[in-house]
């Protein structure tokens, strides 16, 4: 019965067909071919022609009127020039008007577009039907009672099938229903039925009912949600897909990297690439890490201020680090303490503590290292009252001038020199320009705006694209962009000295997100997945090295564009879309 519905349903499908052929593919004859030339040929011969004429034509009546010669007077030259171009001009007129004439007689009608949009999206779904792999009784079951089904979104050229493929059981029913009367919590559905993609569907389809609102266009299919189970995502309907662009070849320190950027701002991919190629055409860049090292500060409190200077004292005493470290580095076999950095409020003690932390960012691994010398330091200080393992003295996702100064994470430097014909030919401005715009925009106008950090020109955009493509924490941009960036001629003025100081990179290649399979991808591609086996925390000392390199092409590109006078007419070729969404929505 099944393949005799699917015979039907195609029958009806074919019913819709035009009766006469169309001829798009078919014919392909077109009003051009009968010309002698290539098209493109002729049309240049008949420009060439028409604005000839009419150039002679024009110098010759000139001539007359300064002779006071009648004008009905012509030579057998200005006959022959009259004549070419009338002929040119008819041709012209017919040549920009070809195309359209093609399009009208080529162009089949309306409804004939309806009817084959319509056998188009038919048949998609029932391909939709023949591949699915529940027995019959089951594919009936449709689970979208309270949501009546989408029809395809049906455009000129594609189909967008938007129907749900899950096929929801009479037990998810159940298990639907129960969620959404708040019998069963959304939160352990993973933990209830064993199976993190049937979770995802079933609170899915309990939030569209509970909302009324669709999630049509938030993929759930093609996704591993086992592999962000208890530490990615939580509660999780679906996800989000953002492209991901390619910048370079980065030449860094001797060596080509492809930068992957994941990002939905047209013209940052492509102006980063010009960057990576005016560094390369100029011999490459060179990076520097300065520090590598995350930091967490807690807060404690005593009763009086004398307390807290008292373990403020006892901290910084060089005879007591070794103890503290001991304890410290119990938290991990990456863990090494580094320092601890206290500042008093009232009686009120800050202590920042700061750790190396191998190839991993090393929130969590710091965190439980501090964890143990505030219970070690309790049996000493037994009046200490420790308010929060984070006090924000660290300081994390946040700008703050302790980061700009002492760091947080990896500080690096990244210098170039980039030549001088290179600035004017890839570039497309100079060397005095760029010097000059720098100065008085990333130098003097972020010192008038009060800027924190933010003595650059947009190395946020940069950061953010490689941190979202590599799995990183988007929110550690905030810190993680703290940069200046410095112009200087050299060479007499004839070459650009171009450098980007970051204090504060907040990069790992293990852990969190990095273990996803995209983002797992993009670390592979830059050669810093995972942990380094040869040097522990050589792969995220890499990648933040990497970042720095990407900002410096970034930074080079977009002031130039800026001394250029480019930027706008950038933005409008590559940030602006030609399609008619409105249309599609509509529909």
């Amino acid at each position: 019965m099944e393949s005799q519905h699917r015979r039907s349903n195609t029958s009806s499908v074919r019913s819709h067909k035009p009766t006469r052929p169309v001829a798009l593919e078919d014919d392909s004859t077109k009003a051009s071919d009968a010309l002698p030339l290539p098209l493109y040929l002729t049309n240049a011969v008949f420009f060439t022609l028409f604005f000839s004429a009419v150039y002679f034509l024009l110098c010759r009546w000139r001539e007359k009127i300064r002779s006071s010669t009648p004008l009905h007077v012509v030579t057998f030259s200005e006959i022959g020039a009259i004549l070419a171009s009338v002929a040119s001009f008819i041709y012209l007129l017919g040549f920009f008007g070809i195309d359209f004439v093609q399009s009208l007689v080529l162009r089949p009608s309306a409804d004939v577009w309806a009817s084959e949009d319509d056998e188009v999206g038919n048949e998609v779904l029932l391909r939709n039907e023949d591949a699915r792999k529940a027995p019959c009784g089951q594919a009936l079951d449709r689970s979208l009672r309270s949501l009546p089904p989408s029809a395809p979104i049906v455009t000129a050229e594609k189909v967008y099938d938007e129907m749900p493929v899950t096929v929801m059981t009479e037990e998810d029913e159940e298990i639907i229903r129960s969620v959404v009367t708040g019998i069963t919590p959304s939160y352990s559905l993973e933990s209830k039925l064993g199976d993190c993609k049937r979770a995802a569907a079933i609170r899915r389809e309990a939030l569209q009912r509970l909302t009324g609102k669709s999630l049509l266009g938030l993929p759930l299919d093609g996704f591993d949600y086992e592999s962000i189970l208890g530490q990615c995502c939580e509660m999780p309907v679906g996800y989000v897909q953002i492209p991901v662009g390619i910048a370079g070849p980065l030449l860094l320190n001797g060596r080509e990297y492809s930068v992957p950027m994941a990002t939905t701002e047209g013209c940052l991919v492509a102006s980063t690439n010009r960057g990576c190629k005016a560094i390369h055409l100029s011999g490459g860049a060179t990076s520097v890490l300065l520090r590598d090292g995350m930091t967490r500060a807690p807060v404690v409190r005593f009763g009086t201020a004398k307390r807290a200077a008292d373990l403020k004292l006892y901290l910084e005493d060089p005879e007591n680090f070794e103890t503290l470290a001991v304890v410290f580095n119990r938290s991990s076999r990456f863990a090494r303490l580094q320092g601890i950095k206290c500042a008093i409020a009232g009686k009120n003690l800050y202590l920042r503590f700061s750790c190396f932390t191998g190839d991993a960012m090393g929130m969590n691994m710091v965190s439980k290292g501090v964890q143990n010398v505030l219970d070690f330091l309790q049996s000493d200080f037994p009046d200490m009252d420790v308010i929060g393992i984070s006090g924000n003295f660290c300081s994390d996702k946040k700008p703050a001038a302790v980061n700009w100064i002492e760091g947080r994470g990896k500080s690096v430097v990244c210098e170039a020199i980039i030549k001088g014909d290179i600035v004017r030919k890839v570039l497309k401005t100079s060397v005095e320009s760029l010097v000059e715009l720098n100065m008085l925009k990333n130098l003097t106008g972020s010192a008038m705006a009060g800027a924190l950090g933010g003595s650059n020109a947009h190395a946020s955009n940069i950061v953010s694209a490689v941190y979202i493509a590599t799995g990183q924490d988007p929110a550690q941009n905030v810190e993680s962009s703290h940069c200046i960036t410095m112009m200087e001629a050299v060479n007499d003025g004839k070459d650009l000295h171009v450098s980007v100081t970051m204090p504060s990179i907040e990069v790992g290649t293990v852990g969190g997100g990095t273990q996803l399979a995209s983002q797992s991808a993009c670390l592979n591609l830059l050669g810093v997945k995972g942990a380094s086996k040869e040097s522990p925390g050589a792969n995220s000392r890499l990648l933040a090295s990497i970042v720095a390199g990407a900002v410096l092409a970034g930074e080079l590109s977009l002031m130039s564009a800026l001394a250029a006078g480019q930027l706008v007419n950038s933005h409008m070729k590559y940030n602006r879309s030609s399609k008619d969404v409105s249309k599609v929505a509509s529909s």
